[in-house]
């Protein structure tokens, strides 16, 4: 109950789009010629409780499909980031690297802890390294949680798992397409 009317009092604060890894001067430039979708949701679409974060569903990855990665693409890049948080930033679900650009996808549940071969998980918000699922506070009204892939010419040579800040330094200038894919998600 409490949740909820803090949710309600801070509904017209949202992060915003600006600071999405979309938008920063890396990618900013860069084609969007990958069209990412899930089967799991449609772009703009609710995304199944199944693949909220705990306390809210399963917190499991949703399953993700891609087309249209150039065919000298070296590494791929995945971010899920939540700009609708009532914070100065939007929380950053996810960062993962080393993903095949001829995989043509991801499984359910391959961002999970027990991972997928060669997929390194770096550090989102608050630590974590690990998919953390959707889970908007309860009364803020819906979030979006946007999907950004990012194709790469040269694979990344990063020494730990990086930050969402390290990461875009690291693949300014070798970023050459993306694509992103937008849930939603709401607690009520």
């Amino acid at each position: 109950m409490i949740a909820c009317a803090i949710g309600k009092a801070l509904r017209g604060i949202r992060a915003g789009d600006r600071h999405l890894a979309w938008n920063h001067p890396a990618l900013a430039t860069v084609p969007a010629g990958i069209r990412l979708a899930s089967s799991a949701f449609a772009d703009g679409g609710a995304m199944p409780t199944r693949y909220a974060g705990q306390g809210a569903g399963e917190n499991i990855s949703p399953p993700l499909s891609w087309s249209g990665v150039p065919d000298d693409a070296a590494e791929l890049v995945l971010i899920i980031q939540d700009p609708d948080v009532p914070l100065p930033r939007p929380v950053v679900h996810v960062i993962a690297t080393g993903i095949s650009p001829g995989s043509g996808g991801l499984a359910e549940g391959a961002l999970g802890a027990a991972g997928s071969p060669g997929i390194r998980l770096g550090r989102a918000s608050f630590g974590r390294r690990v998919y953390a699922g959707p889970g908007a506070l309860r009364g803020h009204g819906p979030h979006r949680y946007v999907f950004q892939l990012v194709a790469l010419r040269r694979p990344l040579a990063l020494a730990k798992e990086p930050t969402l800040r390290e990461l875009l330094a690291a693949i300014r200038g070798n970023a050459i397409a993306r694509g992103r894919l937008t849930g939603t998600f709401e607690q009520s």
